[in-house]
C-alpha cells in the first residue's frame, strides 16, 4: 500500500466523522451561538493536541507558527460560517454547497500552486460535482444561511490548498496543533466581543450538550483536521477535495439514522443514492488511472 494510498483512506476515514457532525451542529445550533459551540469545540480539541503533540512544539519556528496561523484562520471562517449557515439553512443544503469547494479546488490549485490536475481527476471531480447536485440538489428559497455556508465552501477550499502549500517543508504535527489553538483563539476573542455587547443566557448544560461538545471538538475537530494535515503531504490537493466530497454522503446516511431535535428523521430516496453512486464512481475514476500508482504521489 503506497503512502498516497494510505492518505487517501485516512481522509476518508474523516469524512465519517464529518458528515456525523452536520445533524449533531444542526441539532444544537439554535441552543448555543456559533461563537460559543465554536469555542468550546476547538478548546476540547486544542488542549488533547497539546497533550499529544507538545514535545513537537518545542522545535517549533516563526515560518511554521505564521502557517499555521493562516490555516487556523481559514478555519475558524469555515466553521464559523458553516454554524451560522445551519441557523437558517437546512442540514441537506449546507452539506450540498460546503461539498462544492471540489469545485473550488482544483481551479484554486492551478491558479494559486500552478499544479494542473490530470484529466481522471477533473472528471472525477465533474462526476463528484454532479453526484452532488442530484443526491441534495438544493431545496427551498436561497436565505442568508446559503450565502453563509458558500463562503465557508471558499474558506475550507482555501485550507486544502493552504495546507499542501506549507505542509510540504514543514513539521505536519506542528501546523495541525498550531491550527486548531488559533482557531480556538480566534473563537474566544469573537465570544468576547459578541457576548459582550449581547449578553447570553445561562447556557443549559445537559448530557446531549455536553456530549455533542466532546465529540465533534475531540473526534472531529481534534482527530479530522490533524488526519487531514498530515495526510495532506502526501496527495495533491484535488484528490484531498474529490474524497472529502463523501462528507456530504455520510451527513445523508446519518440524518436518516440520527433524529433532529423534533425527533424526526430524513427518508433516502433514490435520487440521493445515485448521487451517492456518482460521488463514489468518481473517486473510483481516479483510482485506476493507469499507471497511477507508480507517479509520485504528491507531484501528480
Amino acid at each position: 500500500m503506497t503512502k498516497q494510498l494510505k492518505a487517501d483512506l485516512s481522509l476518508l476515514s474523516i469524512t465519517v466523522v464529518w458528515g456525523s457532525s452536520f445533524i449533531i451542529m444542526k441539532n444544537i445550533s439554535e441552543d448555543l451561538p456559533a461563537y460559543v459551540y465554536l469555542t468550546l469545540r476547538f478548546s476540547v480539541a486544542g488542549i488533547l493536541m497539546l497533550l499529544l503533540f507538545h514535545k513537537r512544539l518545542k522545535t517549533l519556528k516563526l515560518k511554521a507558527l505564521l502557517s499555521g496561523c493562516v490555516i487556523g484562520f481559514l478555519i475558524y471562517g469555515g466553521m464559523m460560517l458553516q454554524v451560522m449557515g445551519l441557523q437558517t439553512t437546512s442540514a441537506s443544503n449546507s452539506g450540498f454547497i460546503t461539498g462544492l469547494n471540489v469545485v473550488m479546488v482544483p481551479i484554486l490549485s492551478a491558479t494559486l500552486l500552478k499544479k494542473k490536475p490530470p484529466v481522471s481527476a477533473v472528471i472525477g471531480v465533474i462526476m463528484a460535482a454532479v453526484g452532488l447536485f442530484i443526491m441534495k440538489g438544493f431545496t427551498g428559497s436561497w436565505v442568508i444561511g446559503d450565502t453563509y455556508t458558500l463562503l465557508c465552501a471558499v474558506c475550507f477550499a482555501l485550507q486544502i490548498i493552504f495546507i499542501d502549500k506549507f505542509a510540504s517543508d514543514m513539521d505536519e504535527y506542528q501546523l495541525a496543533v498550531i491550527q486548531i489553538i488559533f482557531a480556538a483563539v480566534l473563537c474566544g476573542i469573537t465570544w468576547g466581543i459578541a457576548g459582550s455587547s449581547a449578553p447570553l443566557a445561562p447556557i443549559a448544560w445537559d448530557s446531549a450538550l455536553i456530549a455533542a461538545i466532546l465529540y465533534t471538538g475531540a473526534i472531529g475537530t481534534a482527530f479530522g483536521n490533524g488526519v487531514q494535515t498530515v495526510a495532506q503531504k502526501y496527495t495533491t490537493p484535488t484528490r484531498t477535495a474529490l474524497i472529502l466530497t463523501c462528507e456530504p454522503v455520510f451527513s445523508a446516511i446519518f440524518a436518516v439514522l440520527v433524529p433532529n431535535d423534533q425527533g424526526i428523521r430524513e427518508v433516502l430516496s433514490l435520487q440521493t443514492i445515485l448521487g451517492c453512486c456518482l460521488i463514489l464512481f468518481g473517486m473510483i475514476i481516479t483510482e485506476i488511472k493507469p499507471g497511477h500508482l507508480s507517479k509520485d504521489p504528491v507531484a501528480d
